[in-house]
């Protein structure tokens, strides 16, 4: 598909196109979105912000956690 009829139908410029198709990141996600949906690859986009593929997420959040724990002494319990 030609960027001129590319760009029109996710209503940017033919500029911010060419943007997104060069990588840049300060493209916003709204215009990845509708690349997407013209292209009729919503289904990625949904895979995109789904926690559960989010490699990078879960290792930022395993890293996160402490290292070490210790037991609950019966002084520790409130309830």
């Amino acid at each position: 598909m030609p960027q001129r009829l590319m760009a029109a139908h996710m209503f940017v410029s033919v500029q911010t196109l060419q943007r997104l198709e060069g990588g840049d990141p300060t493209v916003g996600l709204a215009v990845l979105a509708s690349a997407l949906h013209v292209l009729g690859m919503t289904r990625r986009l949904a895979e995109l912000i789904a926690p559960d593929t989010d490699l990078a997420g879960m290792s930022a959040d395993l890293a996160r956690l402490p290292k070490t724990t210790h037991a609950v002494r019966s002084d520790e319990l409130d309830f």
